[in-house]
């Protein structure tokens, strides 16, 4: 597993998600992609996209919490900040191999 690979499943999960969105993004989802500022997701679709990455990669325990709320608020974050959030835990899970 590698950060590029985690980040094309991660383009297309969003992608997939976003499909039938009415947003007034115009910007094509690539890795800088905000996903609350530019998408508009909700915290229903945070928990959508957790659900299908969770899925995607048959494993539960990636603690998106860190990631998605700092001090008790939603964190706005890109596509690759969740691609490197997801390489760091995947690769501790692994033993850091």
């Amino acid at each position: 597993m590698n950060k590029e690979s985690i980040l094309e499943d991660l383009l297309r999960i969003v992608r997939d998600l976003t499909s039938d969105f009415d947003t007034d993004f115009s910007g094509g989802i690539g890795p800088r992609t905000l996903i609350v500022s530019d998408l508009g997701f909700e915290s229903v679709d945070v928990v959508e996209m957790t659900v299908a990455i969770e899925e995607h990669y048959k494993r539960r325990d990636f603690p998106f919490q860190e990631l998605v709320m700092r001090e008790g608020r939603y964190h706005d974050f890109t596509i690759e900040d969740l691609a490197d959030f997801i390489y760091k835990h995947w690769k501790a899970a692994d033993g850091g191999s």
